[in-house]
């Protein structure tokens, strides 16, 4: 059966799978961040505890540590049930069961709640959401939107696509979106013509291979830089 959710869902992954799923080298590591739709994942966390510099951008941090605890909690089940009917599109390698994938969630969540309040505080958190994102004109060096656009294809139309990749490369130099399959591995039909679209934008838009794949087929990134270099 298909995988359906009326609403993105809070599902955080970790800090090396951000890594893998964006192509992150130690050079990227070291630029100004940007995190769209982060939600509960582990990366700014661990990107402070490196003394490096991240923002992550997602209208759930207009909550509590607790509202977002109990948020996991009333969704975990959901998200656990759907993918375990669906285990045959995924690839159980580096996560090698559904114990280990709740694990592994759980794992960022927790680290992400432990960070949050503080991290908030700090203005690390920011209650803001595509495609209209309260920051300056090339605020970052790299945009990052991990889960979200895309994914919810279902969800989310062309248009929203389209503003949201905009918006992103207006405050960053450099955006990286993962992945490029909806949520039930199949390529996302807004694709195509949101690249075509930021092309006469006067963007380059190319589709990467990395190296993470849960997903079956889920191992591309779109990456999306100014256009001076194309043709």
């Amino acid at each position: 059966m298909p995988i359906e959710y009326k609403t993105a869902v809070p599902w955080g992954r970790s800090f090396e799978e951000y890594c893998r799923m964006f192509d992150l080298s130690e050079s990227d590591l070291d630029q100004r961040i940007l995190g769209c739709g982060d939600g509960p994942a582990s990366f700014n966390a661990e990107m402070t505890r490196q003394k490096r510099i991240v923002i992550s951008c997602d209208p759930l941090y207009a909550f509590s540590a607790s509202q977002i605890r109990q948020r996991i909690d009333e969704t975990f089940d959901e998200v656990m049930a759907q993918t375990q009917e669906n285990q045959h599109k995924f690839i159980w390698n580096s996560i090698e069961s559904l114990k280990t994938l709740g694990q592994i969630r759980m794992k960022a969540m927790a680290d992400f709640l432990d960070d949050y309040e503080a991290g908030r505080a700090e203005g690390r958190y920011l209650d803001a959401e595509l495609p209209a994102l309260p920051l300056k004109n090339g605020s970052f060096d790299l945009a990052l939107c991990s889960h979200f656009l895309f994914l919810y294809s279902d969800n989310l139309s062309l248009d929203f696509h389209v503003a949201s990749l905009l918006e992103m490369s207006r405050v960053a130099r450099e955006v990286r979106v993962f992945p490029i399959l909806d949520y039930n591995a199949n390529p996302s039909p807004h694709l195509d013509p949101a690249m075509n679209r930021l092309k006469e934008k006067g963007l380059t838009a190319t589709v990467q291979t990395v190296p993470y794949e849960f997903q079956k087929g889920g191992n591309r990134m779109l990456r999306i830089q100014a256009g001076c270099d194309s043709d």
